[in-house]
């Protein structure tokens, strides 16, 4: 059998160089890992489009016969959990602050009239945290998302859900919600926002404890 793929996926407007990137990479590092953090924005920053984040997500599996641990941050902890959901090959998922009901989350955030000038101008300026700069924003990518916001991710290997309970961003009833009933399901919360920057090393405590059996085999 192959041996496993450690990918981590990155958040909204973030980016392989991201600090809870760089925090797997090198937890991997000291575990005889090689944790590739994936380029998720496509197919370009601008048009992004979900299914093409899943399509990237799947090709870096590999083969058939190849499994993969996914490890996902907001954005990438929804897309690690949708990529679960419909591909055998994924084997555990670690998502933190997973961004379930994205859509619906900036829809509320916008409020109704902002939502249709969005989608009658096609384009909306937002902040590229990976640049520091203000990109424009296809109205496509929240259309495609509205689409999975009415079926939560059936997920059916193992899940560790890490969220935080002062997250702005993506409330943590979200990730409750989806946890609730889901025995595969393990959800940590921590006092944090959606960075998760001051949990960084309890996400990585609680990952050596989650992944016991796969880092035995590494």
């Amino acid at each position: 059998m192959s041996a496993v793929r450690w990918l981590y996926l990155h958040g909204f407007a973030s980016s392989p160089q991201s600090t809870k990137a760089r925090a797997f990479v090198a937890w991997g590092e000291q575990r005889g890992i090689a944790i590739e953090a994936l380029d998720l924005r496509v197919p370009s920053f601008e048009h992004l489009r979900f299914s093409a984040i899943k399509a990237r997500v799947r090709e870096a599996i590999g083969g058939d016969h190849d499994r993969a641990v996914l490890i996902g941050s907001s954005l990438g902890g929804l897309a690690a959990c949708r990529v679960a959901e419909d591909d055998p090959r994924v084997c555990a998922v670690l998502a933190m602050a997973p961004a379930f009901q994205l859509a619906a989350t900036w829809r509320a955030k916008l409020g109704a009239t902002d939502w249709e000038t969005w989608r009658r101008a096609a384009t909306l300026e937002v902040d590229d945290f990976a640049t520091k700069q203000k990109r424009p924003l296809d109205f496509g990518f929240v259309e495609e998302l509205e689409t999975l916001d009415a079926d939560p991710a059936d997920v059916r290997v193992p899940v560790l859900v890490v969220h935080g309970t002062n997250d702005e961003v993506v409330s943590v009833e979200r990730s409750r919600t989806w946890a609730r009933g889901r025995r595969n399901v393990k959800l940590v919360e921590v006092d944090d926002a959606h960075e998760l920057g001051a949990s960084i090393p309890r996400v990585l405590a609680e990952a050596d404890g989650f992944f016991g059996s796969l880092l035995g085999g590494a």
